[in-house]
């Protein structure tokens, strides 16, 4: 049911979003993308959709097995879906242009999301960006801080605990901050709830951000 429900719901809602950040981002097809923590695969689809070879990870193998269908179903021959874990990526280093992360940052704890923005950073290219969307921080209003922490209270648990401390923090801010991404971009989506940036890596020898971690 949940599944059933993210792919319904979640995906639908965030339909515009993944077809704005290829355009947002400036990328071009020939360009290589990552995009981690990918869910039911649906940006990772967007993408090949507009020409660009991407590749989609996952922990979930519930979730790969609908990216996996979705893609089949239409025919994305540019398109691939790995299981793995986001904190550990099964790529070596700077192979991507661009790496992407969308609403997956704000459910973990600060260890492990530092980890998984490490490995983003890694896999990317010395000249590449890093794409991350998630909530606005501050909210820009009290109905959207309603709005995001009812969900996030709803889901519970340590999903709920990354939420505190990811708004805490500061949000995308804190990640920009921590490991010296310099923000080229920066636009707020459906009516300020959600924020996209688009940041160059670090350059060498800082840009694994290990001193972070």
């Amino acid at each position: 049911m949940l599944l059933f429900n993210y792919e319904t719901l979640v995906d639908s809602l965030l339909r515009d979003v993944r077809a704005f950040t290829p355009e947002f981002c400036d990328m071009k097809p020939g360009d290589r993308v990552l995009d981690v923590c990918c869910g039911t695969g649906s940006q990772v689809i967007e993408y090949g959709r507009q020409g660009i070879p991407s590749v989609g990870i996952d922990i979930d193998p519930n979730m790969l097995k609908v990216a996996v269908r979705n893609r089949i179903s239409q025919n994305m021959s540019d398109v691939s879906f790995y299981l793995a874990d986001a904190t550990a990526l099964p790529f070596t280093n700077n192979q991507f242009a661009y790496v992407s992360v969308s609403l997956a940052l704000h459910d973990k704890a600060k260890t492990i999301r530092y980890k998984v923005v490490s490995e983003m950073i890694r896999v990317a290219r010395p000249d590449g960006s890093l794409v991350l969307i998630d909530y606005t921080v501050p909210p820009i209003s009290r109905k959207w801080s309603f709005f995001s922490s009812g969900i996030e209270f709803f889901a519970g648990g340590d999903h709920y605990k990354g939420f505190k401390d990811y708004m805490h923090a500061g949000g995308i801010d804190d990640i920009l901050n921590a490991f010296g991404l310099r923000e080229d971009k920066r636009t707020y989506l459906k009516g300020g709830l959600l924020t996209i940036v688009k940041a160059s890596v670090p350059e060498l020898p800082s840009r694994l951000g290990r001193k972070h971690l």
